[in-house]
């Protein structure tokens, strides 16, 4: 089988396609024949690091679709055949998503339904499950998303027209919030409108604490934030009382310096979201809703939904990843011959 590899790391060039032979799934492991790799900012910054330890070489890619063609044992045999997506695929492991077969544990490969696409499903992983996380540790708030279960509550999206903002609007509408979002630009702004941002506020050219307190004027109760060092002076004007920044990204060096005073008196909290070490509960309750949302119709990709599609042959991953790394707007997937 084709498989991309990398034994060091580096920039793009250091993944190879290459030849493998089909693996075959051991105890509690599925097979799946991939159709799509997503591809995240989390696996190039991944290939920049030294290879986990014991690894001699990864596959990179966390995210895929595919359809289950063989279980090992202590899996239900019915499974063969079921069309999944596969989430956290090469988180500590040798077996990515980049490849015409991959191996992974029974729970990472969630059935599909007929009626969601591939690149859908190759979309959700990351983006959905850390979105899912960041709607979900308000205090008082629930530890599910359904729908009516964000009623009444104010979700601010920093970086709307992202893979994560994107989910983010997504998952809020579908349970009920009030969602406004922040983006750089008029296209940027399409796009999380078309997500389905109630509200879109463009930051270099609106005085983005005045728009955002007049569609909230009381606050908001979730910030779900991409950049908490740079946003923190704008995160602390329009939170409400006891309010959540939940923050998931951040640069290398970048630094979250918080007036103690001012986030004292609102009770706001800086919630931290790592998608790999979510508590095992909270990552099992994200795997159910979501898989209910996509059954729903509620999760959806393309242009129209704000998140356009950008696809890639498996021999041009390393274009994929310079891509995503130069900042392409959208989803990049690999399409699996």
């Amino acid at each position: 089988m084709k498989s991309v590899i990398r034994t060091t790391a580096g920039g793009p060039e250091v993944l190879q396609l290459v030849e493998r032979p089909v693996p075959e799934p051991g105890p509690g492991e599925v097979r799946v024949r991939m159709h799509v790799s997503g591809v995240n900012p989390t696996d190039w910054r991944s290939r920049r690091r030294a290879l986990p330890a014991g690894m001699t070489e990864q596959v990179p890619h966390q995210d895929g679709a595919g359809v289950i063609d063989a279980v090992g044992p202590r899996v239900d045999p019915a499974r063969v055949g079921r069309r999944v997506w596969i989430w956290e695929a090469a988180w500590q492991r040798p077996w990515g998503t980049a490849q015409q077969y991959t191996l992974v544990p029974d729970r990472h490969a969630v059935d599909l339904p007929d009626h969601a696409s591939f690149e859908l499903g190759a979309a959700l992983g990351i983006p959905a499950l850390t979105a899912h996380r960041t709607l979900t540790v308000h205090d008082g708030g629930p530890g599910r998303l359904a729908p009516g279960t964000l009623q009444g509550a104010t979700v601010l999206v920093a970086g709307g027209a992202g893979a994560v903002g994107n989910a983010a609007i997504q998952l809020a509408r579908w349970a009920g919030a009030r969602v406004i979002t922040t983006v750089s630009g008029p296209a940027k702004g399409a796009l999380a409108g078309a997500a389905g941002a109630h509200q879109v506020v463009d930051y270099r050219s609106q005085d983005a604490a005045t728009e955002i307190l007049a569609f909230a004027p009381e606050g908001v109760d979730i910030i779900v934030e991409v950049s908490p060092g740079t946003n923190s002076t704008l995160d602390i004007a329009v939170a409400a009382r006891g309010a959540v920044v939940a923050y998931y990204g951040g640069g290398e060096d970048e630094r979250l310096s918080v007036p103690v005073l001012s986030s004292m008196a609102a009770n706001l909290r800086w919630q931290s979201v790592f998608v790999y070490t979510v508590p095992p509960a909270a990552k099992q309750q994200a795997l159910t809703d979501v898989a209910a949302a996509v059954d729903e119709g509620a999760l959806r990709v393309g242009e129209d939904a704000g998140m356009p599609l950008h696809h890639f042959t498996l021999e041009r991953t390393a274009d994929a990843h310079a891509a995503l790394e130069q900042g392409v707007v959208g989803k990049v997937l690999l399409d699996i011959p």
